[in-house]
């Protein structure tokens, strides 16, 4: 089962962003879809999965939003250098 989600805009917005309302609306479901991953609340795949799209296209996509498709949490960073820091100096 599928959920619709309607929202109204002006008419000439579209217009005024040099799109046809089928580009703003695509568009418009993929911000969404990219926001929604980069707060955590999608994996790459379901956001891709959500757009009809491949989950590589959809990384792909993330560039022109300025999202990274590697999301960490804070600190998770520093601790994965400090673990491969330590394994090297095991060896």
């Amino acid at each position: 089962m599928s959920k619709t989600l309607t929202f109204e805009y002006p008419d000439l917005l579209p217009e005024s962003l040099h799109m046809s309302a089928s580009e703003f609306e695509r568009e418009a479901k993929l911000a969404m879809a990219v926001k929604l991953f980069e707060m955590g609340k999608l994996s790459s795949g379901q956001a891709a999965r959500l757009l009809g799209m491949e989950r590589v296209e959809f990384l792909y996509e993330l560039k022109r939003f300025g999202v990274t498709p590697v999301q960490l949490e804070p600190g998770e960073l520093e601790r994965d250098v400090a673990n491969a820091e330590a394994l090297s100096r095991g060896h």
